[in-house]
């Protein structure tokens, strides 16, 4: 499979693809974007991730293409990789122009599509779980560090660069983030969830994150299969003393927690309820 990124109104070769330097999305992060992958060379949750697109650009005051032209940007670009199992990313700046901050120096919103093969974590990963670590970084409004609303997914995601390099320094697979009086919020690149007494919980959207897709998926998920499952607050020491800890993105899917800085949250290794929520959203996504 070659990397294609549709740009400027048709896939070339990734390589080939320039942005200019004078586009907002470059000098400012003046930017919105969405991941997700395909099974079986189908995107995954396309509508969810386009309504969150326009959900992000409202946020920002930005326009964006038509649902339309962005699904057959994707399906172009997909056609031209020719790969079953990719990642997409769709973004959208706000385009080029003189260098400002006022937005309205913009010209015409820049559409573009990346489509890469898929990097899944290692396999051990799935069957032996991860260590997360709680950092220092919050993206919190009024917070230090933090930056716009964190229910806009936008193209400033220094706050996540900076938790994701402090976990990385400490030996930590993911960063878990708090807001501004020390609840948990959310991963650097991911949602989480906590199993106590066979009931799952994850923070709710009110204590400022973003809503992950397959955050959303996992929670109908479970309701519907007779997994309790509550957004509340939650604390650090909710994780640490949990009998089961996972996280969830668009592009792992759901991935057990085993260790919270350097300490096994319950057994050391996936539990029962992991395995089972993992299992129903592979047999969800695989007949996507």
């Amino acid at each position: 499979m070659s990397e294609k990124v549709w740009i400027d109104g048709a896939p070339i070769d990734a390589h080939l693809a320039r942005v200019p330097v004078f586009d907002r999305g470059f000098l400012y992060g003046d930017s919105v974007y969405e991941v997700l992958r395909t099974f079986g060379g189908k995107p995954f949750g396309m509508q969810p991730h386009l309504a969150r697109l326009e959900r992000s650009a409202t946020g920002l005051e930005m326009k964006v293409p038509t649902r339309a032209e962005i699904e057959r940007a994707v399906a172009d670009t997909l056609r031209a990789a020719g790969e079953p199992d990719a990642y997409i990313r769709i973004m959208v700046t706000r385009g080029a122009g003189e260098i400002g901050l006022d937005p309205a120096m913009a010209d015409t919103p820049r559409l573009i599509v990346i489509v890469r093969p898929v990097k899944l974590p290692e396999p051990a990963l799935y069957s032996d779980g991860v260590e997360v670590a709680i950092v220092s970084r919050s993206r919190s409004p009024g917070q230090p560090g933090a930056s716009v609303d964190p229910a806009v997914k936008s193209g400033n995601y220094l706050v996540s660069v900076l938790a994701i390099a402090e976990a990385r320094r400490r030996g930590a697979y993911e960063a878990i983030l708090c807001d501004g009086v020390g609840r948990i919020t959310e991963g650097g690149s991911s949602n989480f969830f906590v199993v106590r007494g066979g009931r799952l919980s994850t923070a709710p959207l009110s204590v400022g994150l973003l809503e992950g897709i397959t955050r959303m998926t996992v929670i109908e998920l479970c309701r519907d299969n007779g997994i309790p499952v509550d957004e509340l607050p939650l604390w650090p020491v909710d994780l640490k003393r949990a009998d089961e800890a996972m996280l969830t993105s668009s592009v792992r899917g759901v991935l057990p927690i085993v260790r919270v800085d350097g300490q096994p949250i319950g057994g050391g290794k996936p539990g029962p309820v992991t395995c089972r929520v993992m299992a129903l959203y592979d047999q969800k996504t695989r007949g996507a």
